[in-house]
């Protein structure tokens, strides 16, 4: 029976088809007594950081010869497939050398399959995966189906991608099994989060049944895992020696509080998140931040918890609902529409931690206190680090659309606030790479372009001497905010080519990419950040430990958004025992302000050899409020 196919999201699903391909094991080893960085790229793989194993497979293939080196090519893209980063991998798959071996020619087929989905062409690549013949030998025919059953999932053709891991756990060693079923549980939930019907089709067996029936219980412990104890007793009654069992029992069970039955009206904590829709990602990561923080109180202090989903109600009926089953405290709604529906509640409502804030005009209601990770805030930051130290004329460069135009206005109030002025402000499309146009209009040099060609255009002829384009002199600053590490990787570049690099140049922490390896080109850039991101010792080193404990090792990477939850509960935690709030926190040094909004001292560093290095405390201080 044809499967119902959901909607592309081509960059989402790129981890999706890579990430579980990096650590099968290749086709060919190197050479014995090959370069010892060999150990060091697989041991980055097994940690988890693709795009550091990427950079160091390119390095050997560029000491490399013959089928070596499209050996080690081969492995950096599909590390690079595995990081996200399919623009990379692409560049590296045309590198390859001619002369394949039969091994190394399969690999390239699979990998450009793999190119073909994260880049949204899904119906072609499972046309070609579904016409390429089943490998003769074992660990090609296991490479082969691990690549069809990712292929097929991400695809909406969810039998054929289970089958495909039942052929393939045939041919792996029986110690790999576990991992190879956690990694299709995986891949189902990810298919049924999408939209795409997690229902058998007529005449299924029961491994094909209870592979989708525990997908779609895997789905609905993400949304709100208060039930997840009691959905899993009941799959394993209904298959009691099902392969999914141990994957479904395996997942991360740090976000399950105690079962509904116990909290039926019952005084409780609400988390009120909208863990389904196309906020669904952040609200887990918030989530799980959240739970690490509760589970960190000993079970005798911690609070009652109930989580609603707000992805498929109103707020006002979720408050209502929480209000009626005893819910003493409200944390959340998320969204900045949701959180205005919030405003609007009766004033008998509990109170409440809503987590973003209300626009600037909507007065604040009763018990009503707000939590965000605001880039408008940042930008405030920014601008007063700068007149604290003596830097009050600059320019402002933002990518076009709502995200830039906020993030710039509040920067322009604040720093005319402090005393400062905006000499200059332009906006660049950030889809494009090529961001010219507006760095010379911004820095005026396209001014002494324009007067060079008047004064040719005056004398009919070109000048003797050409000079580069002049910048105006006067700027003492940059600000180049950007959403995406990407951006900035790409601006800074550019300013130095416009002769701008030596103005301090400034930006948001959502251009740091946090891996190690991926800020070379923004050496120099100085930035606002949360301790968390930063490493710092003390609470920081004490969450990444519980993290890992309750997620594994991807556990203590998790980012901004999982600091954002932790805090929340603790700020909550406090709020609801009208005691004050604990200023030390993952997300920066913590503060009430008088409208009930929790305020946000960051560290400042600068980008050195791409890594952050905090600047001097007295100068960075200077940016609180």
């Amino acid at each position: 029976m044809m499967q119902q196919k959901a909607p592309w999201k081509p960059l989402a699903l790129v981890a999706v088809v890579a990430a579980s391909l990096l650590l099968a094991g290749c086709p060919m080893q190197p050479r014995r007594g090959g370069p010892p960085t060999v150990d060091r790229a697989e041991a980055l793989s097994r940690a988890g950081d693709h795009a550091g194993s990427a950079v160091v497979y390119e390095r050997l293939a560029d000491e490399a010869t013959g089928n070596d080196r499209a050996e080690f090519l081969l492995r950096a893209a599909r590390a690079y497939f595995a990081a996200g980063r399919p623009a990379d991998a692409e560049r590296i798959l045309a590198a390859l050398p001619p002369g394949l071996t039969a091994q190394q020619a399969l690999e390239q087929s699979l990998l450009r399959i793999q190119s073909a989905v994260a880049q949204g062409r899904g119906d072609q690549a499972w046309r070609e995966m579904s016409a390429m013949p089943v490998p003769a030998s074992g660990p090609s025919a296991a490479r082969y189906y691990e690549t069809r059953q990712a292929v097929a999932i991400a695809t909406g053709h969810l039998v054929d991608g289970i089958r495909s891991e039942l052929a393939r756990e045939r041919l792996i060693a029986p110690a790999d099994a576990h991992a190879a079923r956690a990694e299709l549980l995986g891949q189902l939930r990810a298919a049924g989060e999408r939209g795409v019907p997690l229902t058998a089709p007529p005449n299924s067996d029961s491994t094909i049944r209870g592979w989708l029936e525990a997908a779609s219980i895997s789905v609905d412990n993400n949304r709100n895992p208060t039930l997840a104890a009691t959905r899993l007793g009941a799959f394993r009654s209904r298959y009691a020696n099902h392969p999914a069992l141990p994957a479904l029992a395996g997942e991360p069970t740090v976000g399950l509080p105690e079962t509904a039955s116990k909290l039926e009206s019952a005084p409780h904590v609400a988390l009120v998140l909208p863990l389904t829709g196309r906020t669904a990602a952040a609200a887990a990561q918030i989530r799980d931040g959240f739970m690490t923080a509760y589970y960190q109180l000993s079970a005798n202090t911690r609070p009652r918890l109930r989580v609603y989903d707000s992805g498929t109600r109103a707020v006002a009926d979720i408050v209502a609902d929480a209000q009626a089953a005893g819910a003493e405290f409200i944390v959340g709604p998320l969204t900045r529409e949701e959180v205005v529906a919030a405003a609007e509640q009766l004033s008998t409502r509990p109170p409440m931690l809503t987590l973003n804030f209300l626009p600037a005009d909507r007065p604040q209601p009763e018990r009503f206190f707000q939590f965000a990770l605001s880039p408008e805030d940042d930008a405030r930051s920014v601008a007063r680090f700068l007149v604290a130290n003596g830097k009050r004329r600059g320019v402002v460069l933002t990518p076009e659309g709502d995200w830039g135009s906020r993030v710039a206005a509040a920067f322009d109030e604040e720093l005319r606030s402090a005393g400062g002025y905006v000499l200059g402000q332009a906006s660049y499309n950030s889809a494009e790479n090529d961001y010219r146009a507006s760095i010379m209009h911004v820095l005026r040099s396209d001014d002494s372009v324009t007067r060079e060609q008047r004064i040719q255009a005056t004398i009919g002829q070109r000048l003797a001497t050409e000079h580069p384009p002049r910048r105006r002199a006067d700027i003492q600053f940059i600000f180049a905010p950007s959403p995406q590490p990407g951006t900035a990787r790409l601006m800074r570049p550019q300013l130095r080519f416009h002769f701008a690099g030596d103005i301090p140049t400034y930006t948001l922490s959502d251009a740091f990419d946090p891996h190690p390896t991926a800020n070379r080109e923004i050496d120099g850039v100085m930035f606002p950040e949360m301790p968390w991101m930063l490493g710092e010792p003390g609470l920081v080193s004490e969450v990444r430990e519980a993290a890992s404990r309750g997620f594994g090792d991807a556990g203590a990477r998790r980012g901004r958004l999982f600091a954002f939850g932790y805090d929340a509960f603790r700020i909550a935690a406090s709020l609801q025992r009208g005691a004050p709030i604990n200023p030390q926190g993952l997300t920066g040094t913590l503060s009430i302000d008088s409208q009930g909004r929790v305020r946000r001292e960051l560290a400042w560093v600068r980008v050195q050899d791409g890594a952050p290095i905090p600047l001097a405390r007295n100068a960075a201080t200077a940016a609180a409020p």
